[in-house]
């Protein structure tokens, strides 16, 4: 149910369609995010992540692939450069290590995340990517 451990949990409500999760790999560390709005979340999703299902709510769930640990960071900012220091919270589902925060929204209207990757011992890496969420 988290980024790579069984699929994105679900599209960015109000679509009709799942946007695609924004990806890289650095060497042995794949970095996978992608955001959904938290009232389209089932029960059990919401419940294993700490999240309120709310149509004012967007989820960003980052998983990050790789031995060891490290950190992330996270910015979302709306089309008017509104900018929203998400808190980041580690979620550890078995062997994977997942990352949610969320963001407000007042749909429609378009998010752009940038994401801040560090490894324990490695190199920062940085993913954009942008969303679009609609009314329901």
């Amino acid at each position: 149910a988290g980024c790579g451990g069984g699929g994105a949990p679900g599209p960015a409500g109000g679509q009709g369609h799942a946007q695609q999760e924004a990806s890289m790999q650095d060497g042995n560390v794949l970095v996978r995010a992608n955001a959904v709005r938290a009232a389209s979340l089932g029960e059990a999703v919401a419940r294993q992540y700490g999240i309120e299902r709310d149509d004012g709510a967007v989820m960003l769930l980052v998983g990050v692939r790789r031995d060891g640990d490290g950190g992330v960071t996270a910015v979302a900012s709306d089309l008017l450069g509104k900018r929203q220091q998400l808190e980041m919270r580690e979620v550890r589902n078995g062997e994977f290590i997942d990352y949610v925060g969320t963001a407000r929204v007042i749909a429609p209207d378009t998010l752009h995340f940038d994401v801040q990757v560090v490894p324990t011992g490695g190199t920062a890496m940085e993913l954009r990517f942008n969303r679009d969420f609609f009314p329901r």
